[in-house]
């Protein structure tokens, strides 16, 4: 038996694996399409200033980049921005990457059209101070993108559990996700409210079976498939109308 794999994140090393990078390529179809659809919902064209607040090694940025945004990547990782500025100039796509916590980035008033908060609601200890800058920093006509995670039985036995405990499922470290940290979509409604934002939809999203994410997660441990093979293996698809048992999507507009 091998040893067992290096859980890191944000890591240079390409032995490494890391839990985040996982779910972005992992979230990545359901994120541009879901955001594809609330605009299209709107009447908008993907056009105009786009910022993504937890942006990682850059994915989304780049994903929505190609949509036709002029995109702004912030993220607190000084090692992950570098790398999604490599990314970003290697596919010959101007972005503009910003090491930032997001409870202050640093950013413009009423400065952007769309603003998606990725791989944030679930990890912030402060979400009112997230929301407070996200909400600063949209414009009046603007659109808030959110995904996160639910706080029920299912999502912590993956996230707290499988994802970062069970030896032979562990892809983040100890400690990245917590139960306080998970919120239900009604106090993300009430967190948004507060801030002056008026929630207008939740939509579940999911894998295509638990055999799925299974075959996903242990073959990028086991170093058979790579980040960029993981989507085509898991199949998560947007499941409007149902309940989400872990993950969830969203957005929100001025009240």
């Amino acid at each position: 038996m091998g040893s067992a794999p290096l859980i890191a994140l944000d890591s240079t090393d390409p032995e490494a694996v890391d839990g985040r990078q996982i779910r972005a390529a992992a979230f990545q179809d359901v994120r541009l399409a879901y955001t594809a659809t609330v605009l299209e919902g709107l009447g908008r064209a993907a056009s105009g200033r786009a910022l993504v607040v937890g942006s990682g090694r850059g994915l989304l940025a780049r994903g929505l980049a190609r949509l036709g945004f002029d995109v702004t990547a912030v993220d607190p990782s000084p090692t992950a921005t570098t790398m999604a500025r490599t990314a970003a100039e290697r596919d010959g796509l101007e972005i503009a990457h910003r090491t930032a916590p997001a409870e202050d980035p640093g950013l413009s008033a009423a400065a952007f059209d769309l603003i998606y908060l990725a791989d944030t609601l679930e990890i912030t200890a402060d979400p009112d101070r997230v929301i407070e800058q996200a909400a600063r920093a949209l414009k009046p006509d603007g659109v808030l993108v959110y995904d996160t995670v639910n706080r029920t039985p299912v999502s912590r036995l993956v996230y707290l559990v499988a994802f970062q405990r069970l030896p032979m499922t562990r892809v983040v470290p100890a400690g990245r996700y917590a139960a306080r940290r998970l919120r239900t979509p009604a106090e993300v409604v009430a967190l948004l409210a507060r801030h002056g934002l008026r929630n207008d939809d939740i939509c579940h999203f999911k894998p295509r079976s638990v055999r799925s994410l299974l075959a996903a997660v242990l073959g990028r441990r086991r170093g058979r498939i790579t980040d960029d093979e993981i989507a085509g293996v898991v199949g998560f698809e947007l499941a409007p109308g149902t309940h989400p048992l872990v993950t969830y999507l969203g957005y929100a507009r001025t009240a």
